[in-house]
């Protein structure tokens, strides 16, 4: 099938999913990308809005009130959703997250949650269904998140002192409401919980040790989150990015740690436990120590293109076929050249090249589009 292999100077560019949907022999079953790397894991964002305006992900400035959102007849139904999880499943995915823009706001998600709770792997197992939030609606909607399916939440929480919070999400919301959602998130049997942190030097290291005492002891994961280059709206510089590995030193100095085994291939977190078993934390290290090799996370948007890399320009767009008349085959078929096509690994190279000084470097998708 070499000759249906997409060549490497269009990786991340556009391409109508459309022209791989045909092709003569079809990419079926479990699959490896060029680099050998599988695909086990989908994230689904489901809505390209959100009440917060983080700085690092959907800064005010850019995103305002003059801001056009997509159409709610650009966005994939239920229906069709569920339809592109199951054919992704049937390629080896078993774990299924639901990203946004902010999840929640999207109008009966309980719904979707409960369709894609019903779909198995080819050996009969029901899909790691989870879903990541800023935690703003949670307390009022934990429960019925539970009781369409939902197994766990991840919850972004870049502090605890309340000033903070409210600077970095910048609608004023207070992070009181934000805990009282992980504890109905707790209490509803969504866990364990992960709570996310993006650490930014200079804005809110000095959130680290708080949140390290706040959360050990409780069940919950903490994950520290190296501040990344997402996106083109974000400002990003490397001189804020705050290296994990001071993360994991001033913690330890005052909770000794442990290093701990990955759960998983392709576990995007390094694992700390409290050597006293209070629990343990994470660091998310994708500037630093980049885990490009063992990836093997696809993204879908919201109205339906799938994206091989966080840090993508472009996907490809699977949203003809789902409403041009394609058969489950001939979807399957597409998905499967698209992964087989892939070598993206944009935080090893990264680390390679030297800064862009020309202004020339490709626009990347924004992270509020894909989900992180």
């Amino acid at each position: 099938m070499s000759q249906h292999v997409i060549p490497v100077s269009d990786i991340g560019r556009a391409r109508p999913a459309a022209a791989m949907a045909d092709v003569g022999v079809p990419a079926t079953g479990v699959l490896l990308d060029r680099l050998q790397r599988p695909l086990t894991d989908l994230r689904i964002s489901v809505t390209d809005r959100c009440n917060f305006r983080c700085s690092y992900c959907m800064p005010k400035e850019v995103f305002d009130k003059d801001y056009q959102y997509l159409p709610h007849s650009a966005l994939l139904s239920f229906e069709e959703i569920t339809r592109l999880a199951r054919l992704f499943a049937a390629h080896g995915v078993h774990k299924i997250r639901l990203t946004g823009g902010e999840p929640l706001l999207r109008k009966n998600l309980e719904v979707l949650i409960e369709q894609l709770a019903a779909l198995r792997t080819p050996e009969g197992q029901p899909l790691d269904l989870t879903l990541t939030t800023n935690g703003s609606l949670l307390a009022r909607k934990a429960q019925a998140l539970k009781a369409a399916g939902l197994r766990r939440v991840t919850v972004s929480l870049d502090g605890l002192d309340d000033l903070t919070f409210r600077s970095m999400n910048d609608v004023d919301f207070p992070v009181a409401e934000v805990l009282a959602g992980i504890d109905a998130a707790k209490a509803a049997g969504l866990g364990p919980i992960k709570v996310n942190m993006v650490v930014k030097r200079g804005t809110n290291e000095q959130e680290i040790l708080p949140m390290a005492r706040h959360f050990r002891g409780t069940g919950a994961v903490l994950r520290f989150i190296e501040y990344m280059d997402v996106g083109a709206t974000n400002g990003w510089r490397m001189d804020e990015v705050l290296p994990s590995a001071e993360v994991v030193r001033r913690i330890a100095e005052e909770f000794p740690l442990t290093p701990l085994e990955a759960t998983a291939p392709g576990e995007t977190a390094q694992r700390w436990a409290y050597q006293d078993g209070g629990g343990e934390i994470g660091v998310i290290s994708s500037v630093t120590q980049a885990f490009c090799r063992d990836c093997s996370r696809a993204r879908l948007s919201t109205e339906g293109k799938l994206y091989l890399c966080l840090f993508a320009n472009a996907g490809h767009d699977l949203r003809p076929l789902l409403r041009g008349g394609s058969s489950d085959e001939q979807i399957t078929s597409a998905i499967g050249h698209i992964w087989q096509g892939r070598a993206d690994r944009y935080s090893e190279l990264r680390a390679l090249r030297a800064p862009d000084t020309d202004g020339a470097a490709p626009r990347r998708v924004e992270m509020s589009y894909i989900g992180g």
